[in-house]
């Protein structure tokens, strides 16, 4: 038997995640997202063969066990499922996205990011792809990858208080695009607070088609408002004021939709900054009544 090689370019769980992170740095650069969206709406739906391979590898990559017999009998029952896929169908789907990918970006430059779990990704690719041809060391060596990383505990970012704790097959395809989206607000605004993450909440629920940004950021809006017009009144810099009024001033301007259906990204960017604005005031504000 000839060695098996991990193809990146061929495995669905890494294209997807390089799509997210291509959303990703789109929203923070303040860009549009539509084409890579779309991308993902079209490639990905609970209805393509693509979309029922990526919520394999996402459950293989998120879930988590205890005891390694369970663990071992998951693996099995994961590679049993994915062999009961159309694979003639598959094949044809991931000929589609790539021509796609190729065509949209450069591929290069968008698979070209250190993946975290890099490793099980290929042994999930190895086991899928080629379960019955593999020697039995290559098999019992990436079969064992995953046993290591399905019983291993991370300190993972909980996601309980935002997507809930049961999650449907469509919620298991949004997890990934959340989890980085947290981790890179994270890291630019410190750490995000319950309405920042409600925002990201409502941003993924609308790139996987349903349509709840809109009402969210409608809704959260005059709260956004009023609270920065009421911690604005104990500041006590004139100049931080006037700016402060004229940024308040803007909060419709920016963060609203009009009368369009589409939520522009730079609206959700905007958005996400007022929220952190006010978070600064409270915590300001916060800190002034602690000295009196």
């Amino acid at each position: 038997m000839s060695k098996v090689k991990h193809n990146k370019i061929r495995n669905t769980g890494l294209l997807y995640e390089f799509l997210l992170r291509q959303i990703t740095s789109e929203v923070l650069n303040n860009n549009e997202i539509s084409k890579t969206a779309h991308i993902i709406k079209k490639q990905f739906n609970e209805n393509t063969e693509l979309g029922k391979e990526l919520a394999l590898y996402n459950i293989i990559i998120n879930k988590k066990f205890t005891s390694d017999t369970r663990a071992e009998y998951f693996i099995n029952e994961a590679i049993k499922a994915r062999q009961e896929l159309n694979n003639s169908i598959l094949k044809r789907e991931r000929y589609n996205l790539i021509k796609e990918l190729k065509e949209t970006f450069n591929l290069q430059k968008f698979m070209s990011s250190k993946v975290k779990n890099y490793k099980t990704y290929a042994s999930t690719y190895k086991l899928f792809e080629y379960s019955t041809t593999m020697s039995p060391e290559q098999k019992t060596e990436s079969f064992f990858n995953l046993v290591e990383h399905v019983t291993t505990k991370e300190d993972n970012i909980k996601l309980s208080e935002t997507v809930g704790t049961k999650l449907s097959d469509n919620e298991d395809l949004r997890i990934l695009t959340y989890k980085t989206l947290l981790e890179k607000f994270n890291s630019k605004y410190t750490k995000l607070n319950y309405p920042q993450k409600s925002l990201l909440r409502a941003y993924i629920n609308n790139v996987s088609g349903t349509n709840s940004l809109k009402e969210f950021i409608s809704k959260v809006t005059p709260t956004i408002k009023s609270e920065l017009k009421k911690y604005s009144k104990n500041l006590k810099d004139e100049v931080v004021q006037i700016k402060l009024k004229e940024a308040i001033k803007s909060v419709d301007k920016f963060c609203g939709a009009g009368k369009s259906e589409i939520v522009k990204d730079s609206v959700v960017v905007q958005t996400m900054r007022y929220m952190e604005l006010l978070k600064e005031l409270k915590k300001s504000g916060s800190k002034k009544q602690q000295t009196i």
